[in-house]
């Protein structure tokens, strides 16, 4: 436990510099990208159903992504974690742990995990795409859907210290990756709606492999081994030739953002949508049009949270919770902010959603913290920032 405290501690103190990288990398555009075919080998194959194998789907799907992308993106170099069934470590930690670091080493501009999910109910089908951070039920798997799947590549959060730890990475990891991160999560789950897969949408689990990347970060599941159609679907030259197709345009258009945003030019690349970063929550403002993956996203009647009170809204340093970010300024009474119209304020910060909408002024940020279960209500991802003379700096 000591060993892991410390590790943890370590890639908590490592990960206050990825703003630094990630600006250097989005300087140049997408240049690598790494594709992590999930599980491998003999002791860890992942779901096994019919006698399909996860880990077979992975790298079979992974393999025809890394030649499409090589192709249509000749500017774009692919590094794989594994191009056979292999298995990276001789513990699951050790394989999650080896996936990252060449993904790390080899400088990675992006890393997709592809897997393959299961389910209790063999009619559960679909695909969706996973970030890091905690989700609604912390540790409690989506709708019960990750059951059997992932549950052993799930950060333990029953250390006090390790949650601790673990939570100040994901308060951090807002101001670095995560934005990029939800963004391709977004993009994916929308091109998995236009090839006629059902859209689970973007989700968030406390994921090692993720947690381990240094770089924005992905684990798709690309449908349910559960699912006797998906299954034949997903175990068919046709099906995988489909799935490498959809998170082929995806990083396409991915990337085509990202060089857009950088200064790179590519005819080939179509710039991606505006995104708010509120994963849970349905977004219809006017200046920002809602992506076909929020189409499907169900309002939730507001609660109405009364206003704190501040320590000095006037003061030019402070603490604040945000409530989501754009990179277009939206009226902050747009019927985006829900009990919140008219209440946010907007602060400019780094990454591609530039536009920081905040909520509160408060002297320290314990005082924030006290605040934030109570947006979160209806944000489910707010978070603390700290800001000073209108802008968002950590």
């Amino acid at each position: 436990m000591i060993r892991l405290v410390c590790c943890i501690m370590m890639m908590v103190i490592s990960s206050i510099w990825g703003s630094v990288l990630l600006a250097q990398n989005n300087e140049a555009g997408v240049k690598v990208i790494v594709i992590d075919a999930g599980h491998g080998g003999a002791s860890f194959p992942g779901a096994v159903y019919g006698g399909v194998k996860e880990k077979d789907i992975n790298l079979k799907v992974a393999l025809k992504l890394g030649a499409l992308i090589e192709k249509e993106l000749p500017g774009v170099k692919v590094v794989y974690t594994r191009t056979t069934d292999k298995a990276l470590g001789k513990t699951l930690n050790d394989d999650l742990t080896a996936r990252a670091n060449i993904a790390n080493k080899a400088g990675g501009d992006f890393f997709i995990s592809i897997h393959a999910n299961a389910a209790r109910s063999t009619s559960v089908r679909g695909a969706e795409t996973i970030i890091m951070g905690e989700s609604e039920k912390e540790t409690q798997y989506n709708e019960s859907v990750l059951y059997n799947n992932n549950k052993d590549e799930l950060i333990d959060m029953s250390d006090e210290n390790t949650a601790a730890m673990v939570r100040a990475y994901i308060q951090n990891l807002q101001f670095t990756y995560g934005e990029y991160s939800e963004m391709m999560a977004r993009i994916m789950q929308s091109h998995y709606e236009k090839g006629g897969r059902v859209n689970r949408r973007v989700h968030r689990q406390l994921l090692k492999v993720l947690y381990a990347t240094d770089m924005p970060s992905v684990l798709t599941e690309l449908g349910f081994m559960t699912n006797k159609q998906e299954l034949a679907f997903m175990n068919s030259e046709k099906g995988q030739n489909h799935y490498a197709r959809i998170l082929c345009d995806a990083v396409k258009e991915y990337a085509g953002h990202i060089n857009k945003l950088s200064g790179v030019v590519s005819d080939e690349i179509v710039p991606a949508p505006a995104l708010s970063v509120d994963v849970a929550e349905k977004s219809t403002p006017a200046e920002l049009k809602p992506t076909e993956v929020e189409r499907d996203l169900k309002d939730k009647t507001p609660n109405i949270v009364a206003q704190p009170a501040v320590a000095d809204e006037t003061s030019s340093e402070g603490y604040a919770i945000q409530l989501l970010a754009s990179d277009k300024r939206v009226n902050i009474n747009d019927s985006q902010f829900k009990s919140y119209r008219g209440k946010v304020r907007c602060f400019e910060g780094a990454g591609v959603l530039k536009y920081k909408y905040c909520y509160g002024a408060y002297a320290t940020r314990a005082e924030a913290q006290k605040h934030l279960s109570e947006v979160r209500r209806t944000f489910k991802g707010a978070f603390v920032v700290h800001y000073d003379g209108g802008r968002v700096v950590q």
